[in-house]
């Protein structure tokens, strides 16, 4: 295995916090956390990453007020379609994990339209976890398999069956806002990942403190089992 750095993923925790320190209501953090996503993508991709994975919204965020729910999706929405220059002028695509068919038929034509239409882009690929949770694409992925498949199957060919296909695993795995769990975020692809969590909340996450993830990441021994 190779430690060069191919693939890092974001739990992009503590918009809510960040807008309640301030007296402001959450959409607002998340509005604040969409430009710390803007300005981290671009930095992933000034640096030639292939790969950033998002946890934009997961299989648990539904059990939030129906009022947060739909603000999100609004937001996801409203950010695909206002984005389609920067990722042209940065020559990213997008790319979606998670369950496509569980969210509202305008959020899955949405997601669509900007795969389709960012698909030729070769830099760096922005993985969106909208729908997502790592047991349920497990479960999904042992759905597809047939019997043939069964016997056969191995630690590849069933990685190819999940959401992410043929993307690399997760080489750095970072979560802001304090906690250190992986909340059911890329378990199988993250079976070697370095995690590195920090106690700033997305919102206030800079280009600098990724540079650092990264500074941090060079500075381990990736052993993968071996002594």
């Amino acid at each position: 295995m190779s430690d060069e750095l191919k693939h890092i993923a974001i739990v992009m925790d503590g918009n809510g916090r960040w807008a309640k320190k301030r007296g402001l209501p959450r959409s607002m953090g998340h509005k604040e956390g969409l430009n710390t996503v803007k300005r981290i993508t671009k930095a992933v991709s000034d640096l030639g990453i292939p790969y950033i994975t998002l946890y934009i919204f997961s299989t648990e965020n539904w059990k939030r007020t129906e009022a947060e729910v739909g603000f999100l999706m609004g937001l996801i929405k409203q950010h695909l379609k206002a984005e389609l220059k920067f990722y042209a002028d940065n020559n990213i695509r997008i790319e979606h994990i998670g369950n496509l068919s569980g969210l509202p038929q305008d959020i899955q034509d949405e997601i669509n339209s900007v795969r389709d239409k960012t698909s030729a882009y070769t830099r760096t690929a922005i993985v969106l976890g909208i729908n997502y949770g790592a047991h349920d694409e497990i479960l999904r992925a042992i759905k597809k398999l047939n019997s043939d498949e069964i016997a056969s199957i191995n630690e590849e060919s069933f990685s190819l069956k999940l959401d992410t296909g043929k993307i690399p695993p997760v080489d750095l795995l970072i979560r802001t806002g304090g906690e250190k769990r992986l909340s059911n975020f890329l378990l199988w692809q993250s079976a070697y990942a370095e995690l590195y969590f920090t106690d700033t909340l997305w919102p206030d996450w800079t280009v600098e403190n990724l540079y650092e993830a990264i500074e941090d990441y060079k500075k381990r021994n990736r052993r993968y089992g071996n002594a």
